[in-house]
C-alpha cells in the first residue's frame, strides 16, 4: 500500500469532522440492512460513518460503501485492532480507522498516513494514543463518566481533540458539546434496529433529530460574542 501524508490527511479529517461532529456506528449481522442503513444515513445528511468490524461482511460493506457513497462522505473501519485489520479495511476503501483501544492498528494507521481515531478513557491511555499517532481520542466507553469525566480531562489536556463514544442519545450529545468534544461518535441511539432490518423512516428520523441538535450547537456558537 502506498502511504499518503500523514500530516495532511489527518488535519483534513480533523477539520472536517469537527465541523461534521457527528460519527455513525454501524453495527450487526444483517449485511444488506447494514449497507441500507448506511446509505439512509448519507442520504440524510449524516457525513462521517463507520463500519464495525465485527459485522457480518463488514469489508464488503466498506468496499460498496465507498463505492456508493455520494461526495463528501467519509467511510471508515471501526474495532480496528490488528495491523492486519488496518491493511484489510484499507484494501477495501476505509479512509480512516477507529479503534477500541490504543492497540497496535494506531501506529499502523499512522504510519500509513490513515486518520486514526484511537479509543482511551484514562489520561494515561489518552496519551499513549496521542503518542502512537492517533488524529482525535475516542473517550471510550463514554457512558463511564459522561460529559463531566470529558471536562475533567480536558483541565489537563486541553489540546486533545475529544469524540465521545458509547451511549450517545441526542441529549447527551449536546452536553458532549458543551464540555468541549470536536464530535461524537453515536451506535445505537442512532441506528436502533436499522441494521438488522428495522424500519428506514424510523432511522431517518432519529438521524434528523441528532442532526438538529447539532445545529442549534453551532448556531449557539456562532453567535457568542
Amino acid at each position: 500500500m502506498t502511504a499518503v501524508t500523514t500530516s495532511t490527511t489527518a488535519f483534513d479529517f480533523l477539520a472536517r469532522l469537527q465541523r461534521e461532529r457527528l460519527l455513525a456506528i454501524v453495527r450487526g449481522n444483517n449485511p444488506d440492512a447494514a449497507l441500507a442503513a448506511s446509505l439512509t444515513l448519507f442520504a440524510s445528511g449524516i457525513r462521517f460513518l463507520e463500519v464495525s468490524l465485527v459485522t457480518t461482511d463488514s469489508l464488503a460493506i466498506i468496499a460498496e460503501l465507498a463505492r456508493l457513497a455520494p461526495s463528501g462522505c467519509v467511510v471508515g473501519a471501526g474495532t480496528v485492532l490488528t495491523v492486519e485489520d488496518v491493511h484489510r479495511s484499507a484494501a477495501a476503501g476505509a479512509t480512516f480507522m477507529v479503534t477500541p483501544a490504543v492497540t497496535e492498528a494506531v501506529a499502523e494507521s499512522a504510519l500509513l498516513g490513515l486518520p486514526v481515531c484511537a479509543g482511551a478513557l484514562t489520561p494515561t491511555e489518552v496519551v499513549a494514543a496521542r503518542r502512537a499517532g492517533a488524529t482525535v481520542v475516542k473517550l471510550f466507553p463514554g457512558s463511564f463518566g459522561g460529559p463531566a469525566y470529558l471536562k475533567a480531562l480536558r483541565d489537563p489536556l486541553p489540546d486533545v481533540p475529544f469524540v465521545p463514544v458509547g451511549g450517545v442519545d441526542a441529549e447527551r450529545a449536546a452536553e458532549y458539546f458543551a464540555a468541549g468534544a470536536i464530535a461524537v461518535g453515536i451506535g445505537s441511539p442512532l441506528l436502533g434496529d436499522a441494521a438488522q432490518g428495522g424500519a428506514l423512516d424510523a432511522l431517518r428520523a432519529r438521524a434528523a433529530t441528532f442532526l438538529q441538535v447539532r445545529d442549534r450547537v453551532d448556531q449557539a456558537t456562532a453567535t457568542c460574542p
